[in-house]
């Protein structure tokens, strides 16, 4: 597997891990929290810069960069600049990439950090496509965080 492909998944599932953590029942502890955190802020940044001329692994790695931005407490006062660059990175390989799991997790992704109508109708013309056909874990997993997304906005809509 591409160095910049196996770094980018492994940020994808420490991000994962670390915005799930506790989910479990097991308990959660400040020095494992916070060195997840840290860990996890260094990795988005020393892949920021990395970019690759193959589109799936370009989605790889903006996800990548999406998930650990939005995962982690920590910033240096860049991150806000960094992720609406991510962004407009994911933009461009939206546009190219086929449709799949792996752009469902893009657009999914991107709907929680933009609340865009027209990427949450994309997300959800993908999942139609799928149909009634048997659905693999990842799908399944990737469907109840956009459901999530939509029923849970804030903080995107302000709460009175």
């Amino acid at each position: 597997m591409n160095s910049l492909l196996s770094r980018a998944l492994e940020l994808q599932h420490a991000a994962h891990e670390l915005m799930y953590l506790g989910m479990d029942g097991e308990p959660i502890y400040s020095d494992t929290f916070c060195r997840l955190n840290k860990e996890l802020l260094v990795k988005s940044d020393s892949l920021f810069s990395s970019q690759s001329s193959n589109t799936e692994e370009e989605a790889n790695l903006c996800l990548a960069l999406l998930m650990g931005y939005n995962a982690t407490i920590y910033d240096y006062g860049d991150k806000g600049q960094k992720k609406q660059a991510v962004l407009d990175r994911i933009y461009n390989v939206l546009e190219k990439l086929p449709d799949s799991l792996l752009k469902l997790r893009l657009l999914t992704y991107t709907y929680g950090e933009v609340y865009d109508e027209s990427i949450l109708q994309q997300a959800h013309a993908i999942m139609t496509q799928w149909g009634n056909s048997t659905l693999s874990s990842e799908q399944i997993d990737i469907i109840e965080v956009l459901k999530n997304i939509e029923e849970n906005p804030y903080p995107y809509h302000y709460i009175d």
